[in-house]
């Protein structure tokens, strides 16, 4: 463990490693498993040093979600706009996924750096080039960041795998009786026997949303 800290005083301390390393941190052990304590252990340093690059434990927290941000695809004014939105969805969804924590943090805290700015910026340009109008740029950005965060925090927790959805519906069955229920048991008759995955769809909530937007942007 000495040599190791050794190695890791040999490099400066600054804000960048600081971010970097919570960011690590965060993604193995989980947002709630942070602090300064834990952090510069993770250094090699003691925990006051941390504060010569960062004011406290929020800053960094807003550092790490800016970092993931930063990884999302940005979309491309010069694409067609439904091209641009859909790989940003893709992209932000994937980016997430990668980032189990991230999703919640994201929705949870006013996010106004420099990624996030760039990211809603370039989002925003892009709309606004297609002809949306200031008002449905916003509402279009925001009905697909919905999707992206609400699909991605059901597939994060989602209590079963989708390997189990047929033996899963197998065994609530009794408790959905068709005369009480005749939809929903006749869906789960169909994941039962294989007819339907049951799957949950991100791409078809996404095209169905882009479709949607189109439809009322033709209308403006």
């Amino acid at each position: 463990m000495a040599k190791t800290n050794k190695r890791q005083q040999a490099v400066p301390l600054s804000r960048e490693r600081v971010l970097k390393a919570a960011l690590q941190l965060v993604d193995a052990e989980g947002i709630e498993a942070l602090s300064m304590r834990k952090l510069a252990q993770a250094l090699g340093v003691q925990a006051m040093s941390l504060y010569n690059h960062v004011v406290n434990k929020d800053e960094i927290i807003d550092g790490i979600v800016d970092l993931v941000i930063g990884e999302i695809e940005l979309p491309d004014r010069t694409s067609a706009w439904q091209t641009a939105m859909r790989k940003r969805a893709r992209s932000a969804h994937t980016v997430l996924l990668q980032h189990p924590w991230a999703t919640l943090t994201i929705v949870s805290r006013v996010n106004v750096g420099p990624a996030n700015l760039r990211y809603v910026d370039a989002t925003l340009g892009c709309l606004r080039e297609a002809g949306f109008s200031w008002e449905m740029a916003d509402h279009a950005w925001n009905a697909i960041d919905s999707h992206i965060y609400g699909f991605t925090l059901q597939e994060l927790n989602f209590p079963f795998e989708a390997t189990e959805y047929a033996d899963t519906a197998a065994r609530f069955i009794d408790l959905i009786p068709p005369e009480q229920y005749p939809y929903l048991n006749g869906l789960t008759q169909q994941v039962m026997g294989r007819a339907y995955d049951g799957i949950h769809d991100f791409e078809l909530g996404l095209e169905l949303l882009l479709a949607g937007l189109e439809q009322l942007q033709q209308q403006n």
